[in-house]
């Protein structure tokens, strides 16, 4: 921890606290702009901002209000792991006695709103439906997220992959639920790591990854994602299908599929179509009715279930926007289904941690199409060797799993 350091942390907590835009975008344009920052500096003000991220409201209490400095210096002092001989060099000596306080200070006076770093309308939606739960998981959010990779089964072995990535000294570990994943305790670089370059690995969540086994697809057949995005779930669903049949990826943002070009090129995949489209009404989906065995909506939600990796979320996203959200994926949900054919599976998902967006979002579908019934999502999950109990629906929990927050159901068009 040095001035150096200090001071580049407040200059990108400028740029980034108006919140105006996501965090990771807003610190990436912080860095271009400061090209001269070395690998630890960036780490440090990488780690500083999105620390401040996580602990902003309850550092607000106990600095009285958002001045960069002091909510990076409070942050440092009581979460950073850093003793307060540190900042002795590093701060004025009015400052240095503030410090001492902030500290000491306690939070057992706040509203448990503040204790635990949720603006108000979420907390109260997560209290509701997790109740004493609630504590551990705000615990769960807070924590950095490790670095989750997928093996590709069609050129490379996860075995052969742990084993290689441990002699290049790294802690790597097989996640416990996914049998294509890896985690590693720390966050090397690894876009230029020859087993990146090959196709052989993926950044992605365990979670994340586990979707693809719930969609379970087969060889040959015919398969949509959805909601495609920069396609990582498409790239593991062409994997689970051996590159045999179709597999349709559509979105509605051309520079999220043109960046999906590359990853597929390096995936060796060469059964997957990127599709353009201007809504989920637009007539390439109409063209495409009752052909799919099996479709993914990861339904554009809240994010909620990322706070490990996007704690900016919390303070962006409002309950206006939310409302507007349910709309949208009702809207996704009801077009998306009308490309199953019978006896084809819908699986919709979100990484989401509300019930508005999952439960609700679902049983209002049901009601209005008696044409699908929910298939439980424990027994695919038995047929695919995943060792996870779930029920009916799909729930994963940052604290119990150790993945991001994912909720997902499968629904299976009879007629």
């Amino acid at each position: 921890m040095t001035p150096t350091q200090i001071d580049a942390a407040r200059s990108a907590l400028a740029v980034v606290l108006p919140l105006r835009h996501p965090a990771d975008a807003a610190l990436s344009h912080f860095f271009r702009e400061h090209p001269k920052l070395g690998s630890r500096d960036r780490t440090f003000v990488a780690e500083a901002v999105y620390g401040v991220l996580r602990h902003l409201r309850s550092l607000e209490a106990i600095c009285g209000g958002r001045h960069g400095r002091q909510l990076l210096l409070a942050w440092l002092a009581r979460h950073g792991g850093h003793n307060l001989r540190e900042f002795e060099a590093i701060t004025r000596e009015d400052e240095f006695k503030w410090l001492k306080e902030v500290k000491a200070a306690r939070l057992e006076d706040q509203p448990e709103a503040v204790q635990f770093d949720l603006p108000d309308w979420l907390y109260t939606r997560l209290q509701q439906s997790h109740g004493e739960h609630l504590p551990e998981l705000v615990q769960a959010l807070n924590r950095p997220a490790p670095l989750d990779l997928r093996v590709n089964p069609l050129n490379a072995d996860r075995d052969a992959i742990l084993a290689q990535l441990q002699a290049e000294g790294l802690a790597a570990e097989a996640t416990p639920y996914s049998p294509l994943g890896l985690r590693l305790k720390d966050k090397p670089a690894l876009h230029k790591h020859p087993l990146f370059l090959e196709g052989k690995i993926e950044v992605q969540d365990e979670g994340s990854q586990l979707l693809g086994f719930l969609m379970a697809p087969k060889r040959g057949e015919m398969v949509c994602d959805f909601c495609a995005g920069a396609g990582g779930k498409t790239m593991l669903l062409g994997a689970l299908m051996r590159s045999t049949g179709r597999l349709y990826a559509f979105d509605v943002s051309e520079k999220r599929l043109n960046n999906l070009k590359p990853r597929l090129k390096r995936s060796g995949l060469s059964n997957v179509q990127p599709q353009l489209i201007a809504n989920e009404r637009d007539t390439k989906v109409k063209r495409l009715a009752a052909k799919f065995d099996r479709v993914l909506v990861d339904a554009p939600c809240s994010g909620t279930g990322t706070l490990r990796r996007n704690p900016d979320l919390k303070w962006r996203q409002t309950e206006e926007g939310l409302t507007e959200l349910n709309a949208k994926q009702a809207g996704i949900l009801a077009a998306a289904a009308n490309l199953v054919k019978p006896g084809g599976r819908l699986v919709y998902a979100t990484c989401s941690l509300l019930g508005e967006e999952n439960e609700a979002i679902v049983e209002s579908f049901l009601e209005a199409h008696a044409e699908f019934k929910l298939v439980p999502a424990g027994e695919v999950l038995a047929a695919q060797h995943v060792p996870l109990e779930m029920s009916d629906y799909f729930r994963l929990d940052p604290a119990r799993h150790g993945t991001d927050a994912f909720f997902a159901a499968i629904l299976e068009r009879t007629a």
